[in-house]
């Protein structure tokens, strides 16, 4: 059969997953279930539908005039570029998606360079073409310079243009929205752009693994790219690991995609992409090769992690009472599961039998995966994000990150400022329509908590995207967070009388009748250093009543922490909290005496 593999590119938001949507349905051989009559049908994850944002990487296939077309939707975002590097390696060419109004973003840049770099072809689509400010041929001026930039080959730059408006499942080769009626366009710039799948059957089974995924009845599946010969169902095979060690195994099961479900097989070609079990702990990287001449890939390469936070057991005194697991060996074989599937996250034990450092490709990175364990029953801790120095030739380097910023003309100066105290250098700067737009190189400690400020800054109104740049020589101290925490020296219930003696100090987390316990942070001090408040502290009841009495105790609306909230907000001797039902803040040091002993060991 006729194959071409590819994969959907595109900088968060523009609209990836909807166009993949409109393929799909559109497609020869795609039947729509009554459960996927919604949007974005592509993104299934819970953690995926409620932030609107593609996590994990997932397979699809369509079929179209007789030919075969594996789809791979992949995540937009940097901090998940782990996913992006691997799947390049499963595909033949891709699709570039540009909004029509924003044109390349600092993510776009990321994902073609990955595409660029494995030498594929692309075909790029301009979406969004119906929003009221769109500027097609703006964006499309803009991603010519961008391939440039990226150093494209004749071939690279030579690309179709689709204009498409993904929700509306429209695409043509003019920017005219009325002349448009379906997808097909995009179809067909596949079949004549893509080049089709090798099928290399001469020399001996070569497939290279480059996502996993469980099945409720075959267990754990390797999803595979089969590069040359051919692989049975019950077929004996080789494994060879990312460092060179072979091992025998079986074919239990093969299944190949087709719509977004999977198809039982019997037998797979060099050329197709297909999900394949029973063999143990198959790791990310690793080949599938011919049991009697077993020839290892090129291994993936996958850039190094940027920043690290330090998990472990938790050791509050609420420990224990709201997850279902909370041992050291539960979470232990939850980050050991977490790595064999995520090839960018590293994970390394410490001195401390319950702590483990966890280094990953940034905060979000790194958020998305304590959430995700919290979901799933887990209670434990964290420590305040950390970068990940290095040291070469007797210097420390330190990772260094651009990022760009758009905000109303009117906050410019405030993020200018703002930017500058964490030592970022501004490379570039634009006003169009009202809208300042900023490019700064800053170090990814300046990054750490400042999403937060920013957000509050610019009253919701900037939009900010980062991406990792190198290392580079350490830029010099950062003045951490400008504000302390309001501390509870108390255990019990929060107090409304209590709450209302601290919110003069600053800005509240909590409200009246939630359990709090000494050492835990329940607001932020609006001065740096931190305050102590009995916040348990009840009024005393007297036979006296003053006229006027009780008008003044107005309680506050309190500010809800998001977990990304509260990962900005801790400080170095802060930790988080985290259960199934609660994240709370707390001093690593919980009573006085603790911390007096801290000091005098310091």
């Amino acid at each position: 059969m006729d194959i071409r593999n590819i994969a959907i590119i595109a900088h968060v938001d523009h609209g990836k997953t909807t166009l993949v949507d409109a393929l799909l349905k559109q497609s020869e051989n795609f039947k729509l279930k009554s459960d996927q009559s919604g949007e974005l049908i592509m993104d299934s994850n819970e953690l995926e539908k409620e932030r609107g944002i593609t996590i994990f990487s997932k397979n699809a296939a369509i079929e179209y005039k007789g030919v075969k077309v594996n789809i791979v939707d992949t995540p937009g975002h940097a901090d998940f570029g782990g996913e992006v590097e691997r799947i390049m390696r499963m595909v033949d060419g891709v699709i570039l998606l540009v909004d029509a109004k924003e044109g390349p973003m600092p993510q776009t840049k990321f994902v073609l360079r990955k595409a660029i770099e494995a030498g594929h072809k692309v075909i790029v689509v301009v979406n969004k073409i119906d929003k009221p400010d769109a500027r097609p041929e703006w964006v499309l001026n803009a991603i010519y310079d961008l391939f440039i930039d990226l150093g494209a080959s004749d071939s690279q730059i030579e690309f179709p243009v689709i204009y498409a408006s993904g929700v509306q499942g429209k695409a043509g080769k003019e920017p005219n929205l009325d002349k448009m009626t379906d997808v097909e366009p995009v179809f067909e710039a596949i079949l004549d752009y893509i080049p089709p799948a090798l099928v290399d059957t001469e020399h001996p089974l070569q497939a290279l693994v480059a996502n996993i995924q469980y099945d409720n009845y075959k267990g754990r599946m390797a999803i595979t790219r089969i590069y040359s010969g051919s692989i049975k169902r019950g077929q004996q095979i080789a494994v060879i690991d990312r460092d060179g060690n072979i091992r025998k195994s079986s074919i239990s099961a093969i299944t190949v995609f087709s719509g977004l479900g999977k198809v039982d097989t019997e037998t797979v070609l060099a050329g197709d992409i297909a999900a394949i079990a029973g063999i143990a702990d198959i790791s990310i990287g690793e080949t599938i090769a011919d049991i009697n001449s077993p020839v290892a890939l090129p291994p993936i390469h996958i850039d190094e992690p940027t920043i690290k936070m330090t998990f472990g057991v938790n050791t509050s005194p609420f420990g224990g009472k709201e997850g279902q697991y909370t041992t050291s060996r539960n979470i232990k074989d939850r980050l050991e599961k977490e790595i064999e599937a995520d090839v960018a996250l590293r994970v390394s034990h410490t001195d401390a039998t319950d702590r483990w450092v966890v280094a990953g490709r940034g905060e979000l990175h790194l958020s998305i995966l304590i959430e995700k364990m919290r979901r799933e029953g887990f209670e434990f801790e964290v420590s305040k994000p950390q970068v990940i120095f290095k040291e070469v030739d007797g210097k420390t380097l330190e990772p260094i990150e651009l990022a760009s910023i758009e905000v109303p003309e009117n906050f410019s100066g405030s993020v200018i400022e703002m930017m500058g105290k964490r030592l970022g250098v501004m490379r570039d700067m634009a006003v169009d329509r009202g809208i300042c737009k900023l490019e700064f190189a800053i170090p990814t400690r300046g990054l750490i908590g400042f999403r937060n400020l920013f957000m509050t800054a610019t009253k919701g109104q900037g939009i900010m995207n980062t991406l990792f740049l190198s290392y580079e020589d350490f830029k010099g101290e950062i003045k951490s967070r400008e504000h302390g925490s309001i501390v509870s020296t108390a255990t019990g219930e929060t107090n409304n009388y209590g709450l209302v003696a601290a919110q003069g100090r600053g800005e509240l987390f909590l409200e009246a009748g939630v359990p709090v316990y000494e050492g835990m942070v329940f607001g932020a001090n609006a001065k740096e250093g931190d305050v102590y408040v009995n916040v348990c502290k009840t009024k005393q009841l007297t036979n006296f009543r003053a006229k006027n009495e009780g008008l003044q105790d107005q309680l506050e609306v309190p500010r809800k922490l998001s977990l990304e909230d509260a990962v900005d907000y801790i400080s170095d001797d802060e930790l988080l909290e985290v259960t199934p039902k609660s994240i709370r803040i707390r001093k690593l040091y919980l009573t006085e005496n603790d911390r007096k002993r801290a000091k005098k060991t310091v």
